[in-house]
């Protein structure tokens, strides 16, 4: 039996893509739960629109409803989308890709 590389590359890549997207999900999600929370609302409601909208609209969504400046929401997402990165990272480890070895 022949080892495969080519095979074994695109499992790889494969793997490695599906983790970097379920991390980034997880991270976006995470991102607007807290947000929610920062602004004193539900949770589910931000996330569940992140199914519908892309960020900027639900972004531009916060600023027309709340009143709040645009500047002050942007500020507001960096840092949940940080605190996001950081609480995941904790929890399941750096998304960095795995060298092959």
């Amino acid at each position: 039996m022949v080892f495969d590389l080519r095979r074994a590359l695109l499992s790889k890549e494969e793997k490695e893509s599906s983790r970097l997207m379920d991390f980034e999900f997880r991270q976006r999600a995470r991102s607007f739960r807290l947000i929610a929370e920062a602004l004193g609302r539900p949770g589910d409601e931000l996330v569940r629109a992140i199914a519908l909208s892309g960020d900027e609209a639900i972004l531009d969504r916060l600023v027309t409803e709340r009143g709040i400046a645009r500047i002050e929401i942007g500020e507001l997402y960096a840092r949940c989308r940080a605190e996001a990165y950081r609480q995941l990272v904790e929890e399941l480890g750096d998304p960095t890709p795995h060298r092959l070895g």
